[in-house]
């Protein structure tokens, strides 16, 4: 009997051996697939900016020594003909030791000094003026923090990220609608067309831009949420199209990677600072946003802390 147990013990080993090697090749195939159309999507991507470092810094960020640093995301509405406008302005500062991230956006109608450009504006004009590289001396001046990094998000292409990721789930504080989309307060899941309307609307909010600004940061970090999940990264071919066509970074491929083996724990605590209390007026029939000193000045200190300058 016990030959005969050991025959059957034998004939069955070959088989599962077999199943095995089969699934860890076709594991091994999945995990290449990713890395190579990962590392395409990054070459894509990827758009150098003629700055070793920020003024503000003596040295580069080193990822390995866990540095704090901040990144730049501009959302812009690109038009044919138009060099387009940065709509979306958000400054992040990660901290990977205090695990946490602060959040802050600007209002595009912010009236500053255009760092090279010598003129004082809108600060959604740097990128007109000076793409990618002027609109970060802009923030830099006016935040008086180095920007580290810029993460530019094609706005026409935003609605293609929210898909890709399988939608987004965030908690409306305002009940409106716009077109043939209804918004209620609570916990709502957006479409990539949805979310688009969503963080857009700004007439019907009773607090302007400032309620708009503040929807952009709700989508951006759903949509973190969402591409560290497991389903994302089995539709990572939706995801990496989605942003080859439309975001630009000059982040390089080991830093990415530098960033999501050290810093990863910082999104998930993500602190949102606000301006609100600036003053709206026409000068000379244009719309600017003048900043509150104090309030300014707060938010200087409190990324600076963070950034542990």
């Amino acid at each position: 009997m016990k030959r005969m147990d050991e025959k059957k013990k034998k004939k069955k080993w070959p088989w599962i051996v077999g199943i095995l090697g089969v699934l860890l090749l076709i594991g091994g195939a999945y995990i290449l697939s990713v890395y190579f159309s990962f590392t395409s999507t990054l070459k894509e991507i990827h758009e150098p900016i003629k700055r070793e470092v920020s003024e503000k810094r003596e040295e580069k960020v080193v990822f390995d020594e866990k540095d704090p640093f901040s990144v730049l995301m501009l959302g812009v509405d690109e038009r044919e003909g138009d060099a387009g406008r940065s709509d979306t302005i958000i400054v992040m500062t990660v901290n990977p030791t205090e695990k946490s991230t602060k959040m802050v956006s600007i209002p595009r109608d912010t009236y500053t000094e255009i760092v090279g450009k010598g003129t004082q504006d809108k600060i959604n004009h740097a990128y007109a003026f000076g793409g990618l590289g002027m609109s970060m001396d802009t923030v830099e001046g006016l935040l008086d923090i180095p920007i580290d990094y810029v993460v530019q998000v094609n706005m026409e292409g935003f609605e293609d990220i929210v898909d890709a990721v399988g939608g987004v789930t965030v908690n409306n504080t305002l009940d409106f609608s716009v077109g043939n989309y209804d918004y209620p307060v609570g916990n709502i899941n957006l479409s990539g067309e949805e979310a688009l309307a969503f963080v857009r609307m700004r007439y019907e909010d009773p607090t302007g831009d400032f309620g708009r600004q503040n929807r952009q940061k709700q989508v951006i970090q759903a949509i973190m949420k969402e591409g560290a999940s497991v389903n994302s990264l089995l539709n990572y071919r939706s995801i990496f199209n989605a942003l080859g066509a439309n975001v630009r970074t000059n982040m390089e491929f080991d830093e990415m990677v530098d960033v999501q083996a050290n810093y990863r724990d910082a999104v998930g605590k993500v602190e949102q600072l606000y301006f609100e209390k600036g003053t709206g007026g026409k000068t000379n029939g244009v719309w600017y946003y003048h900043m509150n000193d104090a309030e300014l000045k707060e938010v200087q200190d409190s990324l600076k802390i963070h950034l542990n300058m």
